[in-house]
């Protein structure tokens, strides 16, 4: 279906992707949301009995799941659950606002999964978690609060409740 805002986010992520000076001008005018009650959490295993999960904002998703709402121009504050024993063949992206070329070839570029299972067969790190989770990294306006009083607490609690130990955080 044509719509004429994704083709417009597109190209836009396009030319940002090739001009690192216009990405750079547009970091540099963003203003971040402060927080001061980070729940970090101290690690107290070592890394190798440690259970990782993977999180990425870059809108990764089996193709079996509903993709991510490009329609709403405010983003997609929802999540998806993404197996540990899938392979990223059954994965795809859908996210207009970085330039996605190079990780449709190769998923490992935003989701490490593969380097992942490397790790734990090597002993560097404990088990992986059952499941990993996927955002679309652009959520503004009202999303940002579902994001936060939703979507985070949920995901934190699955987590949480599967005995992980270290969420590794990759960006889209």
């Amino acid at each position: 279906m044509f719509s004429y805002p994704r083709i417009k986010n597109k190209i836009v992520a396009r030319i940002i992707t090739r001009f690192p000076s216009l990405a750079k001008r547009l970091v540099d005018s963003y203003i971040p949301r402060e927080s001061e009650d980070i729940p970090w959490t101290p690690i107290t295993k070592p890394l190798h009995q440690s259970r990782v999960a993977l999180i990425t904002t870059a809108g990764v998703h089996h193709k079996t799941q509903t993709p991510f709402d490009m329609q709403d121009p405010d983003g997609d504050p929802t999540y998806r659950e993404i197996n540990a024993g899938t392979s990223l063949s059954d994965l795809m992206i859908t996210h207009d606002y970085y330039d996605h070329a190079d990780a449709d070839k190769d998923m490992s570029i935003v989701f490490p999964l593969d380097r992942l299972n490397e790790f734990q067969q090597e002993k560097i790190i404990g088990p992986l978690a059952d499941f990993h989770y996927s955002f679309m990294g652009h959520i503004d306006g009202p999303h940002v609060s579902t994001l936060i009083t939703r979507s985070a607490p949920e995901i934190a609690r699955k987590l949480k409740a599967g005995a992980t130990d270290i969420a590794l955080l990759t960006p889209g």
